[in-house]
């Protein structure tokens, strides 16, 4: 590893799920200051203070509401007087279908997935720039390349968020704020468990879902070496990528991977049951307490 962490002062959104979980500890041991962003604020704070080193701190927050972003900024500043690096990990999903499901749902997914990343990067600008080398890297999905017809929202705002983090990158690099994106696959947390058990989007399933630790050591990668991509899964990406070239091959495709994804999803929910984390009910399938790990996929926690 080339970057030093060594009083870095770093963000997260999303602070207490699984992607923040596992890149957080090996950074707080080698001395980066962290402030755990959460909805919910008792798990922030309890993430926080379960982290090596000290000067941790939680900060509460509903990213989908300005007013709540805004005091979160200010707080950051007040607290901390700068950021060296902000991590964009917020975001959710949704089993519903597009024609079945509200538009009030559809608002909450985009502002969730798509503007609070856009909104918190904008307002954290001037913190960055106190900053002697500011970086921002957000997680989109390989779902910003490749489109998926069982969760079309989640689709646009992953596509819209990797277009804008790759508009905002190319802009802010003459700035001297450095800007990358990470696209991982299918990843083993409490967002994609309830996606499983609600028989969600079976195309993630076509391999067993990668580890947190795996979108984390991503993470790290882009700081020791900033580009504007990184995946974790790189071969996963080269396939997806070569599919997109041919759109209209996409209903073919479709119909020889769905088999594929249904019985990935099939042995993921019985690895889960075998787990403890989920349970067969009369009504399908369940997350247990150590399932949900304390989110659910309206949470905005990976």
């Amino acid at each position: 590893m080339s970057y030093d962490y060594r009083g870095r002062i770093i963000a997260i959104t999303g602070g207490a799920g699984g992607i923040a979980g596992a890149f957080m500890p090996e950074a707080a041991r080698r001395g980066a200051r962290f402030a755990v962003i959460d909805l919910r604020g008792d798990r922030a704070e309890r993430v926080a203070a379960s982290l090596p080193g000290t000067g941790h701190r939680a900060y509460p927050a509903d990213l989908t509401v300005e007013d709540d972003v805004r005091r979160l900024i200010d707080d950051l500043g007040r607290d901390l007087g700068r950021l060296d690096v902000l991590i964009n990990n917020v975001g959710m999903s949704s089993s519903e279908r597009f024609d079945e499901r509200d538009v009030a749902s559809i608002r909450r997914e985009l502002e969730v997935n798509l503007l609070s990343p856009l909104i918190t990067t904008r307002l954290a600008i001037p913190l960055l720039r106190a900053s002697r080398d500011p970086r921002v890297i957000t997680t989109v999905s390989l779902g910003g390349i490749f489109p998926l017809g069982e969760t079309p929202i989640y689709t646009a705002s992953k596509f819209g968020l990797r277009g804008a983090m790759l508009a905002i990158g190319l802009d802010l690099a003459a700035k001297g704020i450095t800007v990358s994106s990470v696209l991982p696959s299918a990843t083993d947390t409490p967002m994609l468990r309830q996606e499983a058990v609600e028989g969600g989007n079976s195309m993630q399933f076509q391999d067993p879902p990668q580890p947190p630790a795996m979108v984390a050591a991503a993470i790290a990668r882009l700081l020791d070496k900033p580009r504007l991509e990184i995946y974790p899964r790189y071969s996963e990406s080269l396939l997806v990528r070569f599919g997109t070239m041919f759109p209209n091959l996409l209903p073919r495709l479709m119909r020889l991977f769905r088999a594929k994804g249904e019985r990935g999803m099939a042995t993921y929910r019985a690895r889960l049951e075998a787990d403890g984390m989920a349970v067969r009910t009369a009504h399908g399938w369940e997350l247990t307490d150590k399932g949900r790990d304390g989110a659910s996929a309206a949470d905005g926690a990976r």
